[in-house]
Formats: C-alpha cells, structure tokens, sequence
C-alpha cells in the first residue's frame, strides 16, 4: 500500500469510515511515521557497504533501490510483477550490473496469479483492471541464484506476505535473512492472527528495531 495516497485519503473521512477498518492503520501511526521522515530514515539506515546484498520485493518505480543503491553501492535484486511498473525499473536501471530487475514476484509457490490494478495501487485482493503476473518460489530462486545471504529484504507485495513468510519458515531460511523491513497489509482474510504468527516466529531468530503496524517494521537478526 502507498503510505502517500493513504495520507491522502485520509483527509475524506466518509471513504475512510469504509475502508479504514480493513486497510488503512490508524491516523495517529502515519502521523508518527511522517513526523519521524521515516521513509528516508528508518527504511535506509541499515548496516550496509558495497558487499551486502538487498532485495526488493514490491518495487513499484524502483525509487527505494534507487536510494538504497545511492548509499550502500552493493547487491539489489528488485521484483516487480506489474509488467509497466518492471519497464520503467528496467530503464531505469539497465546501465547498473549492480541492480538486477525481474518481472515476477517471490512467494510460496511458483504460479501465475490475478493482480489488480487501480491506478499506481495494486492488490491481490480486490477490483479494478485484471493482470496475470508471474510469481516464482523464493526457496527455488535463491537456490538457482546460489544466494548465500541476505542482508536486507524489504518486502511490500499487497498481501503476499503471510504466503511468503510462512513458506521462508517453513524452509528454515530466516537465517539467511539479516533484515526484515516489512509491510504487513490488511486486505487478508484473518490478517491480525497471521501477522501475530508470523512475529512470534521471527522473535525466536531476529529482535524488532521498529514497529509502526502496518506501516513499515523491522526485524534484525540476533547475535549469537
């Protein structure tokens, strides 16, 4: 979800008063999370130099890569399903042998899936005009990328999430993962009990450095 169109939106009180319930967080954490620049703050300052590796799931226009690569100088693997928001990143980015674009996004299964789209927003779970996007296994893709390591993975995929996190449990791979920057949505049926899971799995391996629900948290890796 776009945190500006949800600032936004939340001027017009009679569609929030419809929608806030099911998709929106509360007012009083966006206004935290603005007050804070959090986007150009906590989402970028991470312990990172030119050998780490980042993924971007949910690139949209490839401006997070953009500005992580502006700092760090290392590794990005951005995924964007969306085929018009992919060929504005792969313009983008097509000089850069450092920032490897893809048309498909990650989750717990390889498949093609219904995407809609409104707009710049897009949902697995909802109206507007309908996409087939490419969704491939992320165990299958480090695998074939012979990725060792993550050291950050900002994931932004309007749902796909709980699918995605329970399948990187499932396979014993949170530990290959430094960083979890995630935005957990709540356009999923039973979306309070899924993330309650799925934090109660990352605490056993990772500690929360922030948390501002369902707007962006993280999770770092645990030293031993």
């Amino acid at each position: 979800m776009n945190i500006y169109i949800v600032f936004f939106l939340s001027k017009n009180m009679n569609i929030l008063k419809k929608i806030k319930r099911l998709v929106i967080p509360s007012s009083k954490i966006i206004d935290e999370w603005f007050s804070i620049n959090g986007d150009a703050t906590l989402r970028e300052e991470y312990d990172l130099n030119k050998s780490s590796i980042i993924f971007d799931l949910g690139g949209y226009k490839g401006q997070w890569t953009s500005d992580m690569f502006s700092r760090y100088a290392c590794k990005i693997y951005t995924f964007e399903p969306v085929k018009r928001f992919f060929l504005d990143i792969e313009k983008r980015f097509y000089r850069n042998d450092k920032i490897d674009c893809f048309n498909f996004g990650l989750s717990n299964v390889s498949e093609k899936k219904s995407l809609f789209l409104s707009g710049d927003a897009s949902s697995l779970y909802g109206k507007g005009k309908k996409e087939i996007i490419k969704l491939q296994k992320f165990s299958e893709f480090i695998e074939d990328q012979k990725i060792k390591k993550i050291d950050l993975i900002k994931i932004n995929i309007e749902g796909g999430e709980y699918e995605l996190l329970d399948h990187i449990f499932q396979k014993n791979l949170q530990d290959k993962i430094n960083n979890f920057q995630i935005q957990f949505h709540r356009n999923v049926k039973n979306f309070k009990e899924k993330r309650e899971k799925i934090q109660k799995e990352l605490i056993k391996t990772h500690k929360l450095t922030y948390n501002f629900p369902y707007v962006w948290e993280n999770w770092e890796r645990k030293t031993v």
